[in-house]
């Protein structure tokens, strides 16, 4: 158990980045005795290690440069020390608007200084930077650490926005069968061009909403290859997507670009810089040549 519970906090702590690590926000403990919460991609911060750490706690004269920081969730050192993580250990601290604060153990351990004079003896051969000591508790209570874990910035949700499975838009055309040359085939869409997506970014709710902002309908045609568009074009009688074509085969498809805009944790929308595209299923169809015939209306 002691085993586990060690890599578990390894896997928790990020050295010399100041990037968080989550788990459920019912519990911030992992799997150990006595939680029930499991890991996920998003809510409670479990620990930070690294630049930064000593601001946030506090932290100031020779002690800064003495020692390496970190903030460990409650329930994970609780686990560290007793083998055991207890729902009680966990502990709730006051909201503050635009504020991420959280309940952490600090806890320190000697390092060679770059400067001045070390906490303990130095042993031959250390190297500013290098390990001397064990890690210790310090203190413990709730921490603003905004600084540690900022709220995702546009670029970072624009990441994620083009990941996003937005969806792909289906051609529909009339005629619906085949067409006939001289008589322009009538391009639309009936699929959702709007879709909405939370995401958890950090422990932070981003809501992002998509819109299809432009429509290229590739038409098939190499005289004429594509047709864009900013709607999504409309069935007859109120067409406002069509295309003349010779007799042939013909391949169409329509590929959207999509674009959004994003709150965070409820703030006012902002637009997402970028753009994403997606392109729906090809559907084939044939253009027929109609040919006159005389008949005898007598017949």
């Amino acid at each position: 158990m002691i085993r586990t519970v060690a890599r578990l906090s390894a896997v928790f702590l990020l050295v010399a980045t100041a990037v968080a690590l989550t788990v459920t926000p019912a519990s911030a403990c992992p799997r150990i005795e006595g939680c029930n919460a499991e890991l996920t991609d998003g809510a409670a911060t479990v620990g930070y290690e690294g630049a930064g750490v000593p601001d946030v706690v506090g932290v100031s004269g020779p002690e800064y440069g003495q020692y390496a920081w970190r903030l460990l969730d409650r329930c994970i050192a609780a686990a560290e020390t007793t083998n055991y993580c207890s729902p009680t250990a966990v502990r709730q601290c006051p909201e503050q608007p635009g504020r991420v604060i959280g309940y952490f153990v600090v806890e320190r351990r000697p390092i060679v200084p770059s400067e001045g004079p070390a906490a303990v003896p130095v042993p031959s051969g250390f190297e500013p930077g290098d390990v001397i000591g064990d890690w210790r508790f310090y203190s413990e209570g709730c921490f603003d650490i905004t600084p540690l874990n900022p709220p995702p910035s546009p670029g970072e949700i624009f990441s994620y926005f083009q990941r996003l499975p937005l969806p792909t838009l289906t051609t529909q055309h009339q005629p619906p069968g085949d067409g006939l040359s001289g008589l322009p085939v009538i391009f639309y869409t009936d699929s959702p061009t709007t879709q909405t997506f939370t995401v958890d970014i950090r422990g932070f709710s981003v809501v992002i909403e998509a819109k299809a902002t432009r429509y290229t309908w590739h038409t098939g045609d190499p005289a004429t290859p594509e047709v864009t568009s900013t709607d999504p074009g409309k069935p007859y009688p109120n067409e406002t997507i069509e295309h003349d074509y010779r007799s042939g085969t013909y391949t169409a498809y329509l590929t959207v670009t999509w674009g959004a805009t994003f709150t965070v944790n409820g703030s006012a929308p902002a637009n997402v810089p970028g753009t994403t595209t997606t392109d729906g299923p090809p559907v084939t169809f044939d253009v027929l040549q109609a040919r006159p015939v005389l008949t005898n209306p007598y017949n």
